[in-house]
């Protein structure tokens, strides 16, 4: 005998930042809502990342709203392990009713509610807030030999340290922060190249998330305005942060053009130069997981779903938070995540 559905007001999907940050404004409002996550362990995907990570933004431009992220003993950035001790502290703090591991299916239009399957049951929820990130679908581009390479590949993903490539010729593809800080780690043990489509440009050492963030904000400020507002990449593209500086002082933050295609035993480029390596990492970033939506047909040509704010335009119900600036400015950030999440929240309440 199938259960039925459970009922609920709200319904948030996935238990990172983003998903945490809303469940502390619906517990604000007291609102009837569940998180459910598909993680085993609280962290969302920075249990999932490389042992030296570190943020871009000091622990206090780096907080979910209501609970100030503790300064780190060295006074510097916190690592990776030190952002999941705070979520997994924060989610027992406000008592979020987060259940896990629950892995959503799929979300389908039913009659004056959502329904939510997953595969612990199926939920009806008023409204739903999909939080479930860009850590779950790496990009790879393709390039011409990919599959005849006899070394290893990765992407940023499934990269945890630098042991495994103790010795080895490691070439690095992608101009953003995650190359620059694998960059730095690989390059204290491995023969590193640094292959980019265009040369990569460090911000100043004075400019880190809190300015990110700013500037973030004005831009999005700016566009809903019509007006021409100062982006990020007037001012370049990497977060100097202390690995990224040591790197740099090193002289080993030097960038070749991007190659033409892969050979069994390396890359070659247009000129017909080669260059053989142990291993390609790819540094080249992450799409939205939003394949529990595709039963609501969304996506648009360009595989972005919509939006007014955080809320779907083509399902009002349904509310979209941490994907990047498309769904709030900075909403990938932690400190952006919060900001966003009360605006939806918000509407939410509004609504159910």
């Amino acid at each position: 005998m199938t259960a039925a559905p459970r009922p609920v007001d709200a319904l948030v999907i996935g238990g990172g930042q983003a998903g945490l940050a809303a469940g502390y404004y619906l517990r604000r409002a007291k609102a009837d809502f569940v998180i459910l996550d598909a993680q085993h362990r609280p962290g969302g995907a920075w249990q999932h990342t490389w042992d030296s990570l570190r943020l871009f933004s000091p622990a206090q431009y780096s907080s979910l709203p209501g609970r100030m992220m503790p300064v780190p003993p060295d006074g510097g950035y916190p690592s990776a392990a030190e952002v999941v001790a705070y979520l997994t502290d924060y989610e027992q703090r406000y008592e979020l009713p987060i259940l896990r591991p629950v892995v959503v299916q799929a979300v389908r239009r039913g009659d004056g509610h959502l329904t939510v399957e997953t595969d612990q049951g199926v939920w009806q929820a008023k409204a739903v807030i999909s939080a479930t990130g860009t850590w779950w679908r790496p990009y790879v581009p393709h390039y011409p030999g990919m599959r005849d390479f006899r070394g290893e590949q990765l992407h940023t993903a499934g990269y945890r340290g630098v042991e495994p490539f103790r010795g080895k010729r490691v070439v690095i593809v992608g101009g953003g922060n995650s190359a620059a800080q694998l960059l730095a780690d690989l390059s204290t043990v491995a023969d590193t190249t640094w292959v980019t489509q265009r040369p990569p440009r460090l911000l100043p050492d004075d400019i880190d998330g809190r300015a990110l963030f700013d500037l973030a904000t004005r831009r999005h400020r700016a566009a809903q305005t019509g007006e021409q507002g100062v982006t990020i990449a007037d001012l370049g593209d990497i977060v100097a942060v202390p690995p990224v500086r040591e790197a740099r002082d090193r002289g080993v933050l030097k960038a070749e053009p991007m190659f033409a295609r892969i050979t069994p035993d390396g890359i070659a480029w247009a000129d017909g130069s080669e260059l053989p390596c142990d291993a390609i990492v790819w540094c080249t970033g992450f799409r939205p997981t939003l394949n529990h939506l595709a039963p609501l047909r969304l996506r648009g040509h360009d595989s972005i779903i919509a939006t007014e704010g955080t809320r779907a335009v083509g399902e009002p119900r349904l509310h979209l938070l941490g994907y990047g600036d498309w769904t709030g400015p900075a909403s990938a950030t932690l400190i952006g995540a919060g900001r966003t999440a009360k605006e939806a929240v918000a509407t939410v309440v509004a609504t159910v």
